[in-house]
């Protein structure tokens, strides 16, 4: 059964060694995640060197995502390495602290006096202790404990509604961009970004370090989530990630499910990608088996039409990473067959600017009525069958590319295949034999199936797809 809805799972030290990872790819792992806030560069690119190889050994097609650690909004260090809050003791975060102790605690955030006033509720440890603030003095925010509880080492903080003013890009980020840029990744994910200003620094910022890696948002601060911060943040982005973790601290838990049906809705009415993050398969850091209700979560964000699920700890740290990635894929399979086409009233009210743009959509129609095979889409780009990818129609998209960078961005669209195909000049006629060629070796189709093929003229030429053919297989085989 081919899978429709893609994988992102998350390097760490349970599935570095190549076995494992290995196992991995062959389960169905799609794009691989590199988290920047673990590990050295040398780390970084090493990793990224065993996906390459393992990818030309299992022969599937596995992309790279390099997810930047942001800012760190975090308490310092404790004298012995954590301490325990009581319900209603006075507690003070100060930014001048060293080592902290059970009535104090310093701040990696130097900002935080300066952000907060009496009445602001600060969440800690992705809201386990929350802290009622009285009064700043300084450097130093005196607060009450509301919900207490052990406190560690370096644990996060989020003020409720949002509101922390540091930025998205930090100086870390920024060397960590040029890492990105030497091994070739072919996503960034940008942490913690406000609006599309600060997407656009971090494009302006691989160029310049040489690298073209896509952008994916993540949508984890509660300044984020209107639907015209989101939508000017998309517009800097190739995608959003929905970050389910500090994005629920900020706005409160109940508040998610609605938002990440919001946020994957509107990321496909403006041709964009969407991850949906955090905590999917939890209980299978320590579990062989995923829980009921991890189960529906999956199955629910594959009904919402995200392009990819991500494990986390799961298949970084967990036990069983393998199994993760097992579980993954069989419940978006199933959760694919359930879903309903409704490709004609997704029509409704789309203007087609772009030549490329109505061909595509004139190939999905068509290869929605005609019930065709598969529909081929010839693309130096990409952009064809990223569009493509944005309604379903019940058909697998292969896009065909000679751009080794396209084929491997291809990898996170949903419903999209990526496969190569040699660049033969200008010669339309030889490129469409040469299609066909590769899609009956890769076993996609057989001599008689009826495909849509779109193709751009002149051949070669970014962004100009502007022909749609109806074709069956074997008629350019036997030209």
């Amino acid at each position: 059964m081919v899978r429709s809805t893609k994988i992102v799972a998350t390097l760490g030290p349970a599935s570095s060694e190549p076995v494992v990872l290995e196992r991995m790819i062959r389960a169905g792992v799609d794009v691989v995640r590199l988290n920047f806030s673990h590990g050295t560069a040398e780390d970084h690119l090493k990793r990224a060197e065993l996906v390459k190889e393992l990818a030309r050994k299992t022969g599937r097609t596995v992309a790279i995502l390099c997810d930047l650690q942001g800012p760190k909004i975090r308490v310092g260090k404790f004298k012995e390495g954590k301490v325990t809050l009581e319900k209603g003791q006075r507690f003070v975060l100060d930014a001048n602290c060293e080592l902290g102790d059970k009535e104090r605690a310093g701040l990696d955030y130097k900002e935080l006096p300066r952000d907060v006033e009496p009445g602001a509720v600060l969440l800690l440890d992705d809201g386990k202790i929350v802290l009622d603030v009285a009064e700043v003095r300084g450097a130093e925010v005196h607060t009450k404990v509301r919900h207490g509880g052990v406190l560690s080492n370096n644990k996060g903080i989020n003020r409720q509604g949002g509101g922390l003013t540091a930025p998205a890009l930090t100086a870390k980020d920024m060397e960590d961009i040029k890492t990105a840029a030497r091994l070739q990744a072919d996503y960034l994910a940008v942490s913690f970004p406000k609006s599309g200003a600060d997407m656009y620094m971090a494009r302006e910022l691989m160029r310049a370090a040489g690298g073209r890696s896509f952008l994916i948002a993540k949508i984890e601060r509660a300044e984020a989530v209107g639907e015209s911060a989101l939508v000017d943040i998309m517009r800097g982005s190739d995608g959003i990630m929905v970050a389910r973790g500090d994005l629920a601290v900020e706005v409160g838990d109940a508040s998610v499910p609605a938002l990440q049906k919001k946020m994957i809705r509107l990321a496909r009415e403006h041709n964009k990608l969407t991850i949906t993050a955090t905590q999917m398969m939890e209980s299978m850091i320590s579990s062989p088996v995923p829980t009921r209700a991890e189960v529906s979560d999956v199955a629910n964000a594959v009904l919402d039409g995200t392009d990819a699920v991500m494990t986390s700890a799961e298949t970084a740290s967990g036990r069983y990473p393998v199994e993760t990635i097992e579980a993954m894929a069989r419940v978006c399979v199933e959760a694919e067959q359930t879903q309903p086409l409704n490709l004609e009233q997704d029509f409704l009210n789309r203007v087609f600017t772009r030549v490329d743009q109505s061909i595509a959509m004139a190939a999905l129609f068509t290869a929605y009525h005609l019930k065709v095979k598969a529909i081929a889409s010839l693309t130096e780009s990409g952009s064809t069958a990223l569009w493509m990818s944005r309604l379903n129609c019940g058909v697998p998209i292969y896009a065909l590319t000679s751009q080794t960078a396209t084929r491997y961005r291809c990898a996170l669209f949903r419903d999209v295949y990526p496969l190569m195909v040699k660049y033969v000049g200008h010669d339309r006629e030889e490129l469409l034999r040469e299609a066909e060629k590769v899609l009956v070796e890769s076993g996609v189709v057989k001599e008689g199936d009826i495909i849509v093929l779109t193709i751009g003229e002149p051949i070669g030429k970014s962004g100009g797809t502007n022909t749609m053919k109806i074709v069956k297989v074997g008629e350019h085989l036997r030209a």
